[in-house]
């Protein structure tokens, strides 16, 4: 079988996607704490800091990937290219964090109205499950690349399911609040903002389920 056979001569290269995974979910974890402190005004910048660092180190491991996929492992063309697909969509993740936290910091104060508050917290605790789900995936995948076991297959087939429907979860929270936007804000300005920042934040769960598809493909 040629997976394990691979293994026994060159490490798994989703090892280093697992790695990625782990620095987009240490963002992630930042950014949620940020949002949350910007509504009091407190610490958004040192967090905003931190989810910048964790960017930093995680293009410095996405680099290398992207140096290595090609050239280290014997894998198919076809493997190698969705395997960096993957890599940019969880990429994507930590640019959707990112762009959220500098639009907030445009304002340079509370910019979300006391009434939609809560719903927003949703919409972020929303998004931190699929990337919590990519970790595991990854760690999975790598699992399968050793040994091309059914069940590292069918438990990577599971958090692919996962992901699509957190997502829909989060598009679900997303939707109420331009719903609850559009009826409460009549400041065409502050109608706009809030929308933008909205679905920002919604398409970092998006990104996760486009990687759950594109490592659906690997599998096949």
């Amino acid at each position: 079988m040629r997976i394990p056979l691979l293994s026994r001569f060159m490490p798994s290269p989703l090892t280093g996607l697992k790695e990625h995974a782990e620095k987009v979910k240490e963002c992630v974890w930042f950014f949620q704490q940020a949002v949350e402190s910007h509504v009091s005004v407190e610490r958004f910048e040192d967090l905003r800091k931190q989810v910048i660092s964790r960017e930093r180190e995680a293009d410095e491991i996405k680099r290398r990937l992207y140096e290595g996929i090609p050239q280290k492992f014997m894998l198919s063309s076809s493997i190698r290219y969705h395997l960096v697909r993957y890599l940019q969509e969880q990429d994507h993740v930590i640019d959707a964090v990112e762009d959220a936290l500098d639009w907030i910091s445009c304002r340079g104060k509370p910019c979300i109205p006391e009434s939609l508050e809560k719903d927003f917290f949703l919409l972020v605790d929303s998004v931190i499950d699929p990337i919590e789900e990519l970790s595991k995936m990854a760690e999975e995948a790598a699992s399968f690349f050793k040994t091309g076991a059914r069940k590292q297959k069918n438990a990577i087939k599971e958090i692919i399911r996962s992901l699509q429907m957190q997502e829909n979860d989060a598009d679900i929270v997303e939707d109420k609040i331009k719903h609850e936007i559009f009826h409460s804000i009549k400041d065409p300005t502050e109608i706009y903002y809030l929308i933008r920042l909205a679905e920002t934040i919604g398409s970092i769960a998006d990104h996760a389920e486009n990687a759950g598809d594109i490592m659906r493909a690997v599998l096949s």
